[in-house]
């Protein structure tokens, strides 16, 4: 019970961090000590799914939410950008996604960007080319596969591809 308190707690500093981040323009951290900070905010409607995206990728970043991968456009810039997030949490909705299904990225520029999910496969861990730039734009949601399983980590992951929709940019 406690759990899901400070969980909830959490979650909700974060979304006030974002929104103080878009309306000052700067990356905005939920509590004074903390290391991180959200960059985008990820939603995938027809899994009811609505999560907000932290910058960078470490096992701290990981345990409050999805983390972008450095290196990667920001969710919503052009390129690959990719995000990984814990598979029995706020990445647990990816084995829901099916081919055709919608994701929605709102940006820290204010821009809302659609995207529809055309690829989804289980690589080695080591297999790199996800983060590699193929020359359209996309949002690539990594985790480790598969689902629901007893050991920590592993050899393999899931991958899912969503490219962007064409006229798909919004401004909020």
């Amino acid at each position: 019970m406690v759990t899901r308190a400070k969980v909830r707690l959490t979650q909700r500093l974060i979304a006030l961090a974002w929104h103080r981040s878009l309306a000052t323009g700067a990356a905005v951290k939920p509590w004074p000590w903390a290391e991180i900070f959200p960059v985008a905010r990820l939603e995938a409607p027809r899994q009811g799914a609505a999560l907000m995206v932290l910058a960078g990728a470490g096992e701290r970043t990981l345990a409050f939410g999805p983390g972008h991968i450095d290196g990667t456009p920001l969710p919503g810039d052009p390129g690959n950008a990719v995000v990984t997030g814990d598979r029995d949490s706020h990445f647990s909705f990816l084995r829901d996604l099916r081919s055709g299904d919608r994701l929605v990225v709102h940006s820290a520029s204010r821009r809302v960007v659609h995207y529809v999910v055309n690829g989804i496969e289980v690589v080695r861990n080591r297999d790199v080319r996800v983060l590699l730039d193929t020359g359209d734009d996309r949002l690539t949601l990594v985790t480790r596969y598969p689902f629901d399983n007893a050991l920590p980590d592993g050899p393999l992951r899931y991958v899912v591809v969503a490219t962007r929709r064409d006229a798909a940019v919004t401004r909020i």
